[in-house]
């Protein structure tokens, strides 16, 4: 009897969750009473439907989706893509300490030699980039040759006197395998070591296959093109400084830009990386060279490095690499620091003097190149006629920086000097890329 009463009641619709509570109650209190089951069975009823229309049950998921990013999976990684193009090969390899495949869901990893040869790729050598095969060396710091204590395998410098293979070095090998981690920075020097390596490989019909790894600056193009007149190790191609590429994106540029010279094509293939972009955010698991400790250093390199070719200290012989900047010649200030010997800095610019200037280990993440802190030091510098050394010219890939410094234009003039020559560039590079 009370079922059938209860179907009578007025309904938005048929499922019962939408029944109107108003009338509910009326009817409960009328008969309630006379039935305490029923009552206890309405009250349920009711607090269920009330929880459904005012919170969400515990297993939905009410986050959006689209700004969860998938994580990044480096060409290193997949295994199984490249593995089988290795086997019957002999391979060389470019790497050094940032050349690992890392353990599904862990920070733990192996080091991509050692891992391929538990899977028995008959590797005949590698070749160590600047810092070395294990990443330890200071900048600059000559590299020889040698032999690998753990694997025994022949390591083959390729910074110092020999930076391209030479035909001897190369017999024996069918292809080369590069697996380096790039900061993004025209005057890092690793992919100085990729375009002598393709070149070396193009010259003895050699394939270059490469694992390809996020660039940590890859959101940003920014700073002056390299003039050709000023080529050298810290500088090839005419790019600006912060190139916004990934080392296989750069890699498929040289080639088809036909910067190998002589019209060399390097057969070339790229293991791409799955769920990466241009703005995806990537936390460098391991150091890629000494004095870039950080994520903070890393993406502050491309500004500060201006310093290494003037009198000021960029923060080497301190914990805060290209964290900070300082010299005895700026103006005192509440904050200061002393350069001492450490670990990739055994000779650091003023080593053991008193340096004056800012720490900028706390500044927001930059998306273009910052010349306020070169232009500040160079005006409230006392030594402005030794500022600048010859190594600033290599640096900025251009003679045009150093004098409009000197004749004080401001960052907005010298910005927009580079425009033209930027923009020309961004188009190039949309041909070569992989990644969106």
């Amino acid at each position: 009897m009370f079922f059938k009463s209860l179907l009578s009641i007025p309904m938005r619709s048929q499922r019962i969750h939408t029944i109107n509570f108003q009338t509910l109650w009326r009817f409960c209190y009328r008969n309630a009473f006379k039935n305490t089951f029923l009552f206890f069975f309405i009250l349920f009823i009711s607090c269920g439907n009330a929880m459904t229309d005012k919170t969400a049950l515990p297993h939905q998921d009410t986050r959006d989706l689209s700004t969860i990013q998938k994580p990044i999976i480096t060409g290193a990684n997949q295994v199984a893509t490249y593995l089988p193009y290795l086997k019957n090969k002999k391979v060389a390899i470019v790497g050094n300490q940032t050349s690992v495949i890392f353990k599904k869901n862990t920070q733990q990893y192996t080091h991509l030699v050692d891992s391929l040869l538990s899977h028995h790729i008959a590797i005949q050598k590698v070749f160590a980039p600047e810092h070395g095969f294990r990443g330890k060396a200071d900048a600059g710091e000559h590299i020889v040759d040698g032999k690998d204590q753990k694997t025994r395998l022949p390591i083959i410098s390729l910074y110092g006197k020999n930076k391209k293979p030479s035909p001897a070095i190369l017999q024996n090998v069918d292809l080369i395998l590069f697996d380096i981690q790039d900061v993004g920075a025209r005057f890092y020097t690793y992919i100085s070591t990729l375009h002598y390596v393709m070149q070396a490989a193009a010259e003895n019909h050699i394939e270059v296959m490469i694992l390809d790894r996020p660039n940590p600056n890859g959101h940003y193009v920014d700073g002056p093109t390299l003039d050709l007149k000023h080529k050298s190790f810290v500088g090839m191609h005419p790019i600006p400084i912060v190139h916004g590429m990934t080392i296989g994106e750069y890699a498929q540029m040289i080639n088809g830009q036909g910067w190998l010279g002589n019209d060399l094509q390097c057969k070339l293939k790229v293991i791409k990386m799955q769920n990466y972009s241009h703005n995806s955010s990537y936390s460098l698991p391991i150091k890629p060279s000494p004095n870039l400790p950080n994520d903070q250093s890393i993406n502050l390199y491309p500004s500060l490095c201006f310093f290494e070719g003037t009198t000021v200290n960029a923060g080497r012989g301190t914990n805060k690499q290209f964290q900070v900047y300082g010299s005895p010649f700026l103006p005192v200030s509440k904050f200061s620091y002393t350069p001492k010997s450490n670990a990739g800095a055994k000779h650091p610019k003023h080593k053991g003097k008193r340096c004056y200037g800012e720490d900028l280990s706390t500044v927001k993440k930059l998306d273009q190149l910052n010349l306020n802190w070169l232009l500040k030091a160079y005006q409230t510098t006392q030594d402005k006629d030794k500022f600048f050394n010859s190594f600033f010219v290599k640096l900025a890939g251009t003679s045009e920086l150093q004098q409009q410094i000197k004749q004080g234009l401001s960052e907005k003039e010298i910005r927009a000097s580079w425009k033209k020559d930027l923009d020309t560039y961004k188009q190039m590079r949309t041909s070569y890329l992989l990644y969106p």
